[in-house]
């Protein structure tokens, strides 16, 4: 045990009145009264609290303390570093007390709070808990820096933890496109708290500088999460404080000219950040209700994706020699398969941006309209007040169009419209969600368009996935067996040892995932006059896929390979994202 402090020469003053502690530790004989008395003054003085001064002053170490203080006064010991800090339960006690009294709630069972303190002698700390949390209050001896530590990690205000979050030089930056009515902005003011404008701000500049394509804001029971989708995978990248949810989806709201005061249902809208007078970027936000909250997710639509041109979405040479050809027929459909998230919007946007001429009527229906290109005619397909894709074409064909873009084949109904109208003069882009090319005009054929139909219109089926790509500054050659890059699906031909295959290693410029960026894979199928046949003979999917492997067409594993080959994404990769 410490050195007892040496008291002090007789003085005529009255002498100090000591804390709980400080008198036991004096009847204990672990300190002179003098020297807890020097103790007590200072702490008067620092308006500090005696265990932080004997602390301090080197009489006891925290650890000694906490353990003396527990036998003495027959409380467990607790090491709140082996304590989840998840589990402390938010606003049972007022920030203040926790603050000025040094105590934390740990856990709450039923009408009993067992509360964390360094100082079991301070009944006035317990006697304001119990009459604030109307509980029985159970104590519990903890380290008093460790519980320090926790407090400040516990009580720090959201703004200031947001504040953290967003960096101080971070430059706050417009929103919206400056088309805010007067109500909007009047309820923007009742949740323009600074730091979580900044904080949201940073959040979106950070997503589109990580090429990220949806933000994930997630309220969970005892924490807040934030997460990108990078390169397909979902990361997380903050986790703020949980106060701040309802600031932060309002907030969001305000701008996406979304019902603030409606929680229950889900709710979709837009909103736009300017980067500079040259570049804004829109976001699609959608809501929905969770058991802690209001899910919110953000898409980014950067226009920019679309303007890049065919040549960067990936094409090997023969598959965009094709797509050119079909997009530059005077008529006929295109289609674009894939599941969600394989990059067909931005595919069909570059079509229509190659095609998008002064002279050149185009005309799209989406639901919604994910991306913004000046000199196309944009809808977006509203169910409930009756405007869904097979309206809209209607409405298209009285327009006198060149091009038509319709964002999905849903039904019988829009696919017979669109059918009717790539036969009458008019080229018909849509998309489809099948695995491949050849099942796409099976599919049809099970929605009930007659195979006649279908032979006569569709000139091109596109089906595609994105891949991550390798970073070139990290990846490093893989030693695969051969057995194992055949029975992936190259040819004993191909393994001539004039390339290798890579894998991810890890750097900062890919934020050690090995991958940076995606790359897309492709399988262009024209519709040949034998496909044709195949079709109006009610052939299946394995009929077409065979022909179209005569006719030299990749399946999407094969146009994989070549992407593996050519040293832009490892072998796992496209085993991952095509399904043979």
């Amino acid at each position: 045990m410490s050195t007892v402090l040496q008291a002090s020469p007789p003085s005529s003053r009255s002498p100090l009145q000591l804390s709980g502690l400080a008198n036991a530790l004096v009847q204990s004989g672990h300190l002179a009264r003098a020297g807890a008395e020097q103790i007590q003054k200072r702490a008067v003085e620092n308006r500090s609290s005696f265990i932080a001064e004997l602390i301090g002053s080197g009489g006891m170490g925290a650890s000694e303390l906490a353990h003396w203080i527990s036998r003495t006064f027959a409380l467990p010991l607790l090491d709140l570093d082996a304590f989840d800090p998840a589990r402390v339960p938010a606003g049972l006690i007022d920030a203040k007390i926790v603050k000025a009294y040094k105590v934390m709630p740990l856990i709450k069972r039923g009408n009993k709070l067992v509360v964390a303190t360094a100082d079991p002698a301070d009944h006035e700390a317990e006697d304001k808990i119990k009459f604030q949390s109307q509980s029985a209050v159970d104590l519990v001896v903890v380290e008093y820096d460790k519980l320090q530590r926790w407090i400040d990690q516990n009580t720090q205000s959201a703004s200031s933890q947001i504040a953290a979050l967003a960096g101080d030089d971070f430059d706050l930056a417009d929103l919206d496109d400056g088309t805010e009515s007067a109500a909007e902005k009047e309820n923007a003011a009742d949740v323009d708290d600074a730091p979580v404008v900044r904080f949201l701000q940073k959040m979106l500049v950070d997503a589109v500088n990580m090429r990220a394509s949806d933000l994930h804001f997630e309220p969970f029971e005892g924490f807040y999460r934030i997460r990108f989708r990078v390169d397909g995978e979902l990361r997380e990248i903050a986790q703020p404080p949980v106060a701040i949810k309802e600031k932060l989806a309002s907030r969001i709201k305000v701008i996406s000219r979304l019902d603030i005061a409606e929680r229950r249902v889900p709710q979709d809208g837009r909103m736009k950040l300017r980067f500079g007078p040259e570049r804004a970027i829109d976001f699609r936000v959608s809501t929905l209700p969770t058991l802690h909250g209001e899910k919110i997710v953000i898409r980014i639509l950067d226009s920019s994706l679309a303007k890049m041109g065919i040549d960067s979405l990936g094409y090997e040479a023969e598959e965009k020699e094709r797509v050119m050809h079909a997009i530059r027929r005077p008529y006929g459909m295109v289609l674009v398969t894939g599941p969600t998230g394989s990059g067909k919007t931005v595919s069909l946007y570059s079509y229509l941006n190659l095609l998008n001429q002064p002279g050149v009527n185009i005309s799209t229906a989406e639901d919604p309209a994910e991306i913004n290109l000046p000199g196309i005619n944009q809808v977006n397909v509203n169910e409930k007040a009756g405007l869904n894709f097979a309206t809209a074409l209607r409405a298209f064909l009285r327009q006198d169009p060149d091009i038509i873009m319709v964002g999905e084949i849903r039904d019988l109904e829009t696919a017979d419209i669109a059918i009717k109208a790539a036969q009458t003069g008019h080229m018909v882009f849509s998309t489809l969600h099948t695995n491949d090319a050849p099942t796409t005009l099976t599919r049809l054929m099970n929605m009930g368009v007659p195979a006649f139909n279908i032979a006569s219109s569709v000139i091109l089926i596109t089906a595609q996935r994105l891949a991550r790509k390798l970073c070139q500054q990290c990846r490093t050659p893989a030693d695969i067996p051969a057995a194992a890059l055949i029975e992936a699906g190259f040819a004993e031909s191909e393994l001539d040892g004039s390339w290798k295959p890579y894998k991810p290693g890890k750097c900062s410029a890919c934020g050690g995932s090995g991958y940076k960026g995606r790359l897309g894979i492709y399988q262009a199928m024209p519709i040949s006059e034998e496909i044709q046949r195949i079709i109006l003979n009610h052939g299946t999917a394995l009929d077409i896929a065979a022909q179209a492997r005569t006719e030299g067409v990749r399946t999407l594993r094969e146009s994989g390979l070549v992407k593996v080959r050519m040293g832009l994404t490892s072998l796992e990769e496209v085993l991952a994202v095509t399904n043979e």
